[in-house]
């Protein structure tokens, strides 16, 4: 038996102790493993150094090492999301439905954890607290998978983690760490169907795109975050200014920042000059169409590549548009269904825009930056699903839990007369 199989059988044993834990014990467990993360922070920052050097001898550079980077106020905001994870309702148990049917059996439906999830991940070491503390919540365990640039860090996590699941006497394959980062090993891990419930990749286009094709086990998908501001007529110019400054600049790269502003023609001669001035100044490189750049002359020509692209950059796309319908249908043929925002004082524009678009989350008047699992109230994410299944948009514990019917009767039988 490969060895990553018997680390997946091992986890998958764990899950069952998992799936028994009551609510207050699986906030207990959470609550010291955030103590345990601030107490641990000095080990866990020497690990993530190790990483940034080893990143920035290999040429990262710029948002990608961004990405890698914990300092001490990192460290406190993801022990600050393990205790909001912690605090959430707790959905093993909820019972989302209850009827009774004319023959007199009571029906539910009742959440239970997915059982084993593999999380695979690059870049972002908080993705191992936050992808553990979100499945332990849940009652199920996990398989983490990160990426090679943050194995230091990732293990230093883990460890303090698994510490504090052997302190409570629970197995520590509950949360089981892959270090054997070949992918190879990656792929067997993704075709163990009769053990893994669902793997949920996270990170860049071309690693969720090897996931999914290789993968037998189910797969929640976001290939990428191609996020848009419509700036519409009767848009308040200084409040859609902060909205773009915010959702490009504020951390272009992750995939909440905005890669394309939408600007409607009647507002576009006040607005766009502006705005490339506000951009510019912040050093954001500007790609438009022939309307947006005869109003901004020095900006550069944009592609339809452009248009679809998610730059992770100080980069951005512009296009002048004719109306509220245009905006629509350019996100429609270049968007990645993840977060679209549109700014204006218009409720029935603001109606139609959210009745329209189809993207897991839409935003009237507030910044793209919001579209996290933490600021909407799930404590953190695992993910953010682009893939209409059981889940879409940003994914918390709730999101890692499947619906059963329960069943309660008195003797009934669909055919009386097969009595015995």
């Amino acid at each position: 038996m490969s060895e990553i199989r018997t680390l997946a059988l091992a986890c998958r044993d764990a899950s069952q102790t998992m799936f028994m834990l009551d609510s207050d014990s699986k906030r207990k467990l959470l609550h010291d493993m955030a103590t345990a993360l601030e107490a641990k922070r000095d080990a866990i920052l020497a690990a993530n150094a190790r990483d940034l050097q080893q990143a920035a001898a290999k040429g990262v550079q710029g948002a990608m090492l961004d990405r890698l980077r914990l300092d001490e106020a990192r460290v406190t905001g993801i022990a600050h999301a393990v205790r909001e994870i912690a605090a959430l309702p707790d959905p093993v148990g909820l019972v989302t439905r209850r009827e009774t049917r004319p023959n007199g059996l009571e029906v539910e439906r009742v959440r239970i954890p997915l059982g084993v999830i593999a999380m695979i991940y690059e870049a972002r070491p908080n993705v191992t607290a936050d992808a553990a503390a979100l499945c332990l919540m849940a009652g199920n365990a996990v398989i983490l998978r990160g990426g090679s640039e943050a194995l230091h860090s990732n293990v230093a996590i883990a460890t303090v983690l698994r510490e504090v699941l052997d302190r409570h006497d629970i197995p520590t394959a509950a949360l089981t760490l892959i270090e054997d980062l070949r992918r190879e090993t990656m792929v067997e891990l993704l075709q163990l169907s009769d053990i893994v419930d669902l793997a949920i990749p996270r990170g860049g286009e071309g690693l969720i795109r090897f996931v999914a094709e290789h993968a037998r086990v189910p797969v929640i998908k976001h290939y990428k975050g191609v996020c848009h501001l419509y700036v519409d007529t009767s848009a308040d110019e200084a409040l859609a200014l902060n909205l773009l400054v915010d959702g490009k600049t504020s951390r272009p790269g992750v995939c909440n920042a905005l890669e394309t502003l939408l600007v409607h023609c009647g507002i576009a001669s006040s607005f766009l000059p502006q705005a490339a001035r506000a951009l510019e100044e912040r050093g954001v490189e500007l790609r438009g169409c022939e309307r947006s750049r005869a109003l901004v002359p020095g900006m550069r020509v944009a592609s339809d590549e452009d248009y679809a692209a998610e730059f992770l950059d100080l980069i951005l796309a512009v296009r002048v548009v004719d109306d509220l319908g245009a905006a629509i249908g350019h996100i429609q043929r270049f968007g990645s269904d993840h977060t679209e925002v549109i700014v204006t004082r218009d409720e029935a524009a603001a109606r139609h825009f959210v009745q329209t678009i189809r993207s897991a989350v839409v935003m009237v008047n507030a910044s793209s930056r919001f579209s996290d699992g933490g600021e909407l109230g799930l404590g953190a994410e695992i993910g953010i699903s682009t893939t209409r299944l059981h889940a879409y948009g940003p994914m918390g514990a709730e999101a890692l839990t499947v619906e059963r019917f329960v069943v309660r009767g008195e003797g009934q039988v669909r055919h009386p007369q097969s009595k015995v």
